[in-house]
């Protein structure tokens, strides 16, 4: 039970230290809204009609498969670099990992993804 004890005063104390934080700021800061600093910011512009519009789901599932694709090539890089102590085995599971990745591609771009309309 000790183990479990120590655990939960960690928790109260790291949630206990986040809350004072939070408290802590929120007596210090300065507090003084007015309209121009409330309105929406974009690239120095004035903001033009509603900022809760309905985007296209493609918008994101091309930017989650632009990170995908981004990750695959973090994991590449390092297996490139020691490939030559990693062996055939390290060579047959980059395969199954860069067949599967193009399956995905693949999936993708028949669901019609990868339009940009």
């Amino acid at each position: 039970m000790a183990e479990y004890l120590a655990v939960l005063i960690f928790m109260a104390v790291g949630i206990g230290l986040i809350l004072f934080t939070f408290f802590f700021a929120r007596l210090i800061r300065p507090h003084n809204p007015y309209p121009a600093k409330v309105q929406n910011y974009e690239c120095a512009e004035k903001p033009v009609g509603d900022s809760w519009i309905r985007f296209n789901n493609r918008f994101y599932i091309f930017a989650l498969m632009f990170v995908v694709f981004d990750v695959e090539a973090i994991f590449l890089f390092p297996w490139a670099v020691a490939f030559g102590q990693l062996g055939l085995f390290a060579l047959v599971e980059m395969i199954i990992f860069i067949l599967i990745l193009l399956f995905g591609l693949y999936y993708a771009w028949k669901k019609g993804v990868l339009k940009w309309v």
